[in-house]
């Protein structure tokens, strides 16, 4: 039995459970943990620098700042982008399954906040991808104990998967619908009135039926207009089915009260108040 209790480090099996894992342990209190003062402290600063380093790939990607203050620039990336690699590593270290961290949410968006400073060596602007950075901000849900926030993100993640069977029964009939359209409109316009193709003819039928309307493909002929007003009203009742499946799924969806309690062994946050055993691997809290 573990005689960890939440916010201590204090357990018997994980992430370790002899003396000579004290520093992996300590290690994981405070990356993994915010309830301590080292672990606040550690998780404030860990955004403090996102933002930081997400605001100057923004400044870099401006001629004049970057000009004038290119190498401060490209310095500070490289500063914040080594940060980023020992945090994901020491992240990896003392976790109990290092390998489900990191195919977690966050552990791959961890290693894609660091890749793309790594792969600019080889590939010139890839650089700027690292404003992927931006999702590690969610870790301020957690960081601030705004648990009525997680419940509702929870909530909508259940009512999403809930409703992918349907919402993917529903795009193939969109997909199905649009290329019946697109070929028609091809045969009732023609090339003439710039449906040269039927590919050109779906992406216009796309646009229409989704009410965008870009303008730049537009029927000529009395049929090809009436064709056209019947599909944009129809875009209107099509946008919505999406909207009323899930708005039925949240109906339907449980409500919980997940606290900023992180499993060990695989990382996995959002479990009850009163929960002893992790419910993605099972392990004892």
């Amino acid at each position: 039995m573990s005689n960890r209790q939440y916010g201590s480090v204090w357990k018997d099996d994980a992430p370790g459970s002899g003396s000579g894992n004290g520093l992996r342990d300590r290690i994981y209190t405070i990356i993994f943990e915010s309830d301590t003062p080292a672990g606040k402290f550690f998780d404030e600063a860990l955004i403090f620098s996102i933002i930081l380093s997400v605001i100057v790939v923004m400044l870099d990607s401006v001629s004049s700042v970057k000009a004038s203050h290119g190498d401060l620039l490209y310095s500070l990336e490289w500063m914040f982008t080594i940060l980023f690699t020992i945090e994901y590593f020491l992240r990896l270290i003392s976790i109990g399954r290092p390998a489900k961290y990191a195919t977690s949410f966050f552990g791959v968006v961890d290693l894609l906040a660091i890749v793309p400073t790594y792969l600019s060596l080889f590939l010139p602007g890839s650089q700027y991808l690292v404003v992927i950075r931006v999702l590690r901000l969610l870790r301020v849900f957690r960081i601030l104990k705004l648990v009525n926030y997680l419940s509702e993100a929870d909530m909508l993640i259940k009512a999403l998967r809930a409703s992918r069977q349907k919402i993917t029964l529903f795009l193939f009939a969109v997909v199905n619908l649009v290329i019946i359209l697109g070929s028609t409109m091809y045969v009732i316009e023609g090339a003439e009135h710039g449906f040269t193709s039927i590919p050109t003819s779906i992406y216009w039928a796309v646009i229409t039926l989704t009410t965008v309307g870009y303008g730049d493909i537009v029927p000529q002929t009395p049929l090809g207009q009436g064709l056209a007003s019947v599909i944009m009203i129809v875009g209107y009742g099509i946008i919505a089915v999406p909207t009323g499946i899930i708005t039925a799924e949240i109906a339907y969806a449980s409500k919980e009260k997940p606290t900023s309690r992180v499993c060990t062994e695989c990382s996995a946050e959002g479990h009850d108040a009163d929960a002893e055993f992790c419910k993605k691997c099972g392990v004892e809290l």
